[in-house]
């Protein structure tokens, strides 16, 4: 099967939840399902709002290696890029995705000591579709 990355972007932009994976002090996989991503950049670069203080950004500082899976459960198909997380907290980056109404979850707005953006880089990936399964490097 040939992956091609516009089918993969697609496929993700039509995703409203997304998997991220870390790595916690021990060295297991953690896993959490969050929103979609705020802002793509092809199938090489993602950026996601979360709180500073979570659990999640404390393990990207200790350890950026990183997952995110998208999925269709009905068509039972899947794909996994592997990559780089970090931790934003620049102005410029918190403004780019900055959406309205987050002051929801960030009370004090985009300059909110609780607000940070994680941004995934891929170098790698799997995709699964009609009970087979490609790699890929993310280029």
């Amino acid at each position: 099967m040939r992956v091609m990355p516009e089918m993969i972007g697609e496929f993700i932009d039509h995703r409203n939840v997304s998997i991220v994976g870390s790595v916690d002090e021990n060295g297991f996989p953690n896993v959490k399902a969050v929103l979609e991503p705020r802002k793509r950049d092809g199938i090489k670069t993602f950026w996601f709002s979360t709180n500073t203080s979570s659990m999640r950004v404390a393990q990207f500082r200790a350890d950026p290696k990183a997952s995110l899976y998208f999925f269709d459960r009905d068509a039972f198909r899947g794909v996994m890029l592997l990559g780089r997380m970090e931790v934003c907290e620049d102005a410029a980056t918190k403004e780019m995705i900055w959406r309205d109404g987050d002051t929801l979850y960030y009370r004090q707005g985009v300059t909110d000591a609780d607000y940070c953006v994680l941004k995934f880089t891929a170098v790698s990936g799997r995709y699964y579709a009609e009970f087979s399964s490609s790699s890929f490097e993310v280029e």
